[in-house]
């Protein structure tokens, strides 16, 4: 156990026992004595308050998305060596901590600590060479923020590694309440490329003024060369360049015609309100990044390239009938994708396939796809939060869901569809909840310079989510 670690666990310590001492009664009387016989209401959170009103407090959160998982592999698909036509896995999506709280009127703290995609292969499988399987979990998130208005979110100036993101809202996800098993991925357009799992180095300002949210941030991209992955080889098509540091710049806009967000954590939006808030949305959003990759074009130089990324949306989640407990939630956005031109890269969430036998393109085994690349995405979801206590008082409900991605990116020949289709059964909220999800997705070969679908994959996957 590294220090970083040991401390993170020191300081949940700490709060732990702190509050378990706030809470232990005084029996200096008779009175004291009977009302510690009064049963205590039941505790949703870790949170010790720092003044008596408790507006001053610090908190404690933990997530566990554990995953069990049938694969329908990619032509090619090799693990460990061997041809597998499909695959059984199971994994830790994420496994996450999150120590925050408002310090003073003016002074606000966020620290999260985790790891992600931890399954057989520990995110790093190499053939030829000993692997690890004690990967480091890492800070996703260290940012102090400074409140210019008291009691009020008009404008909060932060700084630190942070998921403040612009283009959209699930460029920066509040994974704990996504309303379908996973967020999409492609919007986190620069994930484990030049951030650390969609964080950055950033300076930000972000508040409500009246139906606005807003967020800006000046970021400081890490190079490629920290990737931990194989270095680009520079040819015909964009990748991120090696030579060069650049600022990105960011900015995210939310005008809320009902309810207003929630604006605690830094930057994080939620994933559906379970039909507590009434939220419709317009969404705007943006990033830009000079030189950020470079290409060679045939018989020429080294050539640099902005990247451009902008998307425009709508969310709405809403209650149905309040009395009934029912809800809605839905999302529909546009993503225009400009990395350089041809820019394409496969990715598969938590592959469980460690290599491809000859004649396969590289980066297509087990469960990948052009996640990412320059064109366009249109991005939805829709989902139905049945009547609460469907089974009976305490054993939760149901909220089936759709999603679709929808991309027409320039190194492929046709319009590329993932579909996904599944229910969550929620037996607490998002506290305690089941996921059943089925993905069908395209899979790809090479046809010169670009790549044509060959036919389709499914996925089923179940996750169990444990959140406090």
């Amino acid at each position: 156990m590294n220090n970083a670690t040991k401390a993170i666990f020191l300081v949940i310590a700490l709060t732990v026992s702190q509050l378990a001492w706030a809470q232990q009664p005084v029996a200096s009387d008779t009175t004291n004595a009977l009302t510690q016989l009064k049963p205590t209401p039941e505790k949703n959170e870790l949170k010790y308050n720092l003044n008596q009103s408790g507006s001053h407090f610090f908190k404690a959160t933990f997530l566990n998305q554990a995953w069990f998982r049938f694969n329908q592999s990619n032509p090619g698909s090799t693990v460990i060596g061997e041809p597998s036509n499909n695959t059984f896995d199971i994994g830790l999506r994420r496994t996450r901590m999150q120590l925050f709280g408002q310090i003073s009127d003016h002074v606000f703290l966020y620290i999260q600590f985790g790891m992600n995609n931890f399954n057989y292969l520990n995110g790093g499988f190499n053939p030829t060479a000993s692997s690890n399987r004690k990967i480091q979990a890492f800070f996703h998130d260290a940012v102090g923020e400074y409140l210019v208005f008291k009691n009020k979110n008009l404008l909060n100036i932060g700084g630190g590694l942070t998921i403040v993101n612009g283009l959209s809202r699930f460029s920066a996800p509040s994974v704990s309440s996504i309303m379908s098993m996973d967020v999409p991925v492609f919007a986190q357009a620069t994930v484990d490329q030049t951030d650390e799992f969609s964080r950055k180095l950033s300076v930000y300002a972000r508040g409500q003024i009246g139906h606005l949210d807003y967020r800006i941030a000046l970021s400081d991209p890490f190079p490629i060369q920290t990737s931990g992955a194989a270095l680009p080889v520079y040819s015909q098509n964009a990748n991120f360049a090696l030579k060069g540091h650049h600022k990105q710049y960011q900015g995210f806009f939310m005008w809320q015609f009902f309810d207003k967000e929630a604006h605690q954590a830094p930057g994080y939006n939620t994933g559906t309100y379970l039909g507590v808030k009434k939220m419709f949305n317009l969404e705007a959003g943006f990033i830009t990044q000079k030189n950020a990759t470079a290409s060679i074009p045939t018989a020429g130089d080294t050539t640099y390239h902005a990247m451009n990324l902008w998307s425009v949306a709508s969310f709405l989640d809403m209650p149905i009938n309040r009395q009934k407990g029912t809800a809605v939630n839905a999302y529909l956005g546009y993503f225009h994708t400009d990395y350089g031109p041809n820019y394409l890269r496969f990715n598969g969430i938590m592959n469980p396939a460690s290599g491809l036998t000859t004649g396969y393109p590289a980066g297509t085994q087990g469960n990948a796809f052009p996640m990412f690349g320059t064109g366009s995405v249109v991005y939805g979801q829709f989902g139905y939060l049945m009547k609460r206590d469907l089974f009976g008082a305490g054993n939760g409900t149901l909220m089936p869901y759709v999603q679709a991605q929808v991309a027409s990116y320039q190194r492929i020949t046709e319009t590329m569809g993932v579909y996904n289709v599944g229910v969550n059964y929620l037996i607490k909220g998002h506290n305690g909840k089941f996921t059943l999800d089925y993905q069908n997705r395209p899979y790809y070969q090479a046809a010169g310079n670009q790549y044509a679908p060959g036919g389709r994959r499914g996925q089923v996957t179940v996750q169990y989510q444990v959140f406090i």
